[in-house]
């Protein structure tokens, strides 16, 4: 039984106008990130192949903190651990706004990208595990490492290229590599957790409920809040549990909106959005890129070492999920749901356009050499196969998205100015028709 045309809902219906105002001022944050994010990776890659390698591999390993709780750690590791709690933090705020008082409340929007994600996460670990099925010592590890896109670096490159491209797409996009953060850190918490310690993660319930509780009573106070996350943290820290779900969690405990004891609706939002808008600078100016420093740069060792890591299964594996699982799980999931459900391309879009979403999204740098690290540990042949293998794979991806979105975006940039001319001929009176008329009186 076929559903008629009137009956169907566009896959990509257009946002609300708050929500876009919102999502565009995202946009340009994250954008400035993605080139801030770019130079460190650049300048990371420069320092590592140059003749004073030595001293990045120094400065990484450089040790600070306080032993006696079991905070010594690298720079590095810091980065990680610590730097990228705040990454996440901004995500777990974002994902919570998106789902209370967003476009995606309703669930027929929120079913797209949250298939789109899962989508594109299943079959890029497919490819992985496809390729190095039969490479043994521990290869199959990295299954998780090609699942994660980069919301920094494809905002960035989207922002680049697109001037006309449907706004739609871009909050596609956006929301589809939040959900995918959400599914990758889940995967880190329960995959690549190998040591766990009960009592601390019960421990860090207690730090993490006060600060529901004062944020909760809109206490904003930082001599409050930031030792309460600083309590999570580090209690999560040594449960074993990687230290960036603790940023998740506490995002997640910030009310979106006012409860109506304290106020209603009418006294305003909650405290996400005024946190988002202190912390995202920091998160996408400052802890993403000094991560990237500090995990881009692979020495590659010149034209033999760059072969030796392209015939390596594992990096295979990656640069497939990236470019290839990506492209087809994203895509393959939105086409599948247009096909099998009430669901339809909205009139304004073109199947070529989602296409080249899908193949943006396999931009995975961030997530993607934090699993690394955590999938074969730092340091060692493998860990640095597994960045080339991000890093090639994450350029390919951009490439190609390049190509076919700067020709969508043409196309659409045509049709505006048409529609423009349409609109000035409408416009311009016709003096033929107004002599006629002065002859005729």
């Amino acid at each position: 039984m076929s559903t008629s045309p009137t009956a169907r809902t566009p896959l990509f219906p257009r946002g609300s106008w708050a929500e876009a105002s919102r999502i565009g001022e995202i946009l340009r944050k994250e954008t400035v990130g993605g080139a801030l994010l770019l130079l460190a990776s650049v300048a990371a890659l420069v320092w590592a192949n140059s003749p004073w390698k030595d001293a990045y591999s120094t400065l990484g390993n450089l040790t600070i903190g306080p032993s006696a709780l079991h905070l010594d750690l690298s720079l590095s590791t810091w980065a990680a651990d610590g730097l990228l709690a705040i990454f996440f933090f901004v995500v777990g705020l974002e994902l919570k706004r998106e789902f209370v008082a967003g476009d995606l409340r309703d669930p027929a929007r929120a079913a797209l990208p949250i298939a789109a994600a899962l989508g594109g996460m299943a079959l890029p670990a497919l490819f992985f595990v496809l390729v190095n099925v039969r490479t043994g010592d521990g290869a199959l590890q990295g299954w998780a490492i090609p699942t994660a896109t980069d919301i920094a670096f494809a905002l960035a490159v989207l922002a680049v290229i697109s001037t006309h491209l449907p706004s739609t797409l871009r909050i596609f996009l956006l929301t589809l590599a939040v959900v995918d953060d959400l599914l990758a850190i889940t995967i880190i918490a329960i995959f690549y957790t190998d040591d766990l310690s009960v009592l601390p993660l019960m421990a860090a319930l207690v730090p993490l409920a006060a600060f529901a509780f004062a944020v909760q009573l809109r206490i904003r106070s930082w001599w409050i809040l930031l030792p309460l996350a600083a309590a999570t943290w580090a209690l999560v820290h040594e449960s074993g549990v990687h230290a960036t779900v603790a940023g998740v969690l506490l995002g997640f405990t910030v009310p979106v909106i006012r409860s109506k004891a304290a106020g209603g609706p009418d006294a305003g939002p909650g405290l996400a959005e005024h946190f988002e808008h202190r912390i995202r600078p920091l998160s996408a100016g400052f802890a993403v890129p000094v991560f990237a420093f500090f995990a881009a740069g692979v020495t590659i060792g010149g034209v033999s070492g760059l072969q030796d890591a392209l015939v390596d299964p594992i990096t295979l594996g990656i640069v497939a999920g990236l470019v290839l699982g990506k492209t087809f799980g994203i895509f393959g999931t939105t086409f599948v749901m247009s096909r099998f459900t009430r669901a339809t391309l909205d009139s304004g879009l073109r199947w070529i356009d989602i296409l080249g979403v899908a193949m943006l999204a396999g931009i995975g740098f961030t997530v993607s050499l934090l699993i690394g690290e955590l999938a074969y540990g730092g340091g060692g042949v493998r860990d640095d196969h597994v960045k080339i293998g991000v890093l090639f794979g994450s350029v390919i991806a951009a490439i190609l998205a390049a190509i076919v979105l700067r020709i969508r975006n043409r196309a659409y940039r045509l049709i505006a100015e048409q529609e423009t001319l349409d609109q000035d001929h409408d416009g311009i009176p016709d003096v033929y028709s107004e002599a006629r008329d002065r002859d005729a009186t």
